[in-house]
């Protein structure tokens, strides 16, 4: 398939925007205007961007703790974002989210998560939810190569297989659970390779490609659809940062030669060789992207605090 060469621009935009706005935040981070811990996705760009961009805006997504890519795919505005990770009351949740548990119900997007594993068992939910509901919705749930080595998992995907349930489920295995490497504490080579203990298909993608994972995750998006149940796509991915941002790039549990090899995979210098985009067109969306993360952010840090008789209220739904 070739069709990504239409869309090549959207694509390569989308990447730079999911690149940027983690920059951006931790940068923020840094500066001391971001409370809290904030885990980056940069490295992991081609994982949000080629799910995202095979779905609908009737569709739903579950995040990790690393969720701000997930969360942009799904058409978040970047201000309301950033002033949500700043605690600010213009955020998404009113400041009361914050980065792991970022949400925007109105797009989708269903939430990132702080605890390992806790989006599969829910996404199983919102597939039953649509199965009930008949409609022909998706749900993509994220986690990390460490949530496949729990309970919730084969829990969530045991269930969504014996009622074929349409969920795709996205396994982003950037080789690290923290610093517990996968090859130390999985069974098996490929996290894929599980999929076949439920009767469902699993697939290798090349998580640095988001031409692969586009390709990938459009035949699981179609499956879901046509009511033939759930797939497992683990995507080999890298992330560039350390887990949070107290961790190191590199450290005690990985090599500076291990990272600077995947970053020579970067996932837009990838995909902008594919794609064949020239300077000017990469020099056009870089500045608009560019416009569009720093008014973001001025109007995040700008943006009120929330009153502390406010600290009550939204608990209960």
């Amino acid at each position: 398939m070739q069709s990504y060469q239409e869309d090549a621009r959207r694509i390569y935009q989308n990447l730079l925007r999911v690149r940027r706005f983690d920059e951006k935040a931790d940068e923020l981070f840094i500066q001391g205007l971001l409370p809290g811990s904030i885990h980056t996705y940069i490295g992991q760009e081609a994982v949000a961007v080629g799910v995202g961009m095979n779905l609908e805006p009737q569709d739903y997504v579950i995040a990790t703790h690393r969720g701000h890519g997930h969360c942009l795919m799904r058409g978040s505005a970047m201000s309301l974002m950033l002033a949500e990770l700043l605690g600010k009351k213009t955020g998404l949740c009113k400041g009361k989210g914050g980065s792991m548990h970022i949400i925007d119900v109105d797009r989708g997007m269903l939430g990132a998560n702080g605890i390992v594993a806790e989006g599969i068992p829910i996404a199983t939910g919102v597939g039953l939810s649509i199965h009930y509901r008949k409609t022909d919705q998706v749900c993509a749930c994220f986690f990390g190569d460490g949530a496949s080595n729990s309970g919730p998992f084969h829990e969530g995907l045991n269930v969504a297989a014996a009622w074929k349930l349409p969920v795709i489920f996205v396994c982003e295995n950037n080789k690290y659970a923290l610093s517990v490497a996968a090859r130390k504490v999985t069974s098996v080579e490929n996290i894929a390779d599980r999929a076949h203990g439920y009767g469902i298909p699993g697939m290798v993608v090349d998580g640095m490609d988001v031409v692969a994972v586009l390709e990938a995750v459009r035949n699981a998006v179609d499956r879901a659809r046509r009511g033939e149940g759930p797939t497992l796509v683990e995507c080999k991915t890298y992330r560039f940062l350390g887990h949070s941002r107290g961790d190191p790039p590199s450290g005690p549990y990985r090599s500076k030669e291990e990272l600077m090899e995947w970053k020579s995979r970067d996932p837009l210098d990838v995909f902008r060789k594919k794609a064949g985009l020239e300077d000017s067109v990469i020099r056009e969306i870089s500045q608009e992207v560019e416009q569009e993360i720093e008014e973001a952010a001025r109007f995040a840090e700008e943006s009120p605090d929330p009153d502390v008789a406010e600290v009550l209220e939204d608990i209960y739904s």
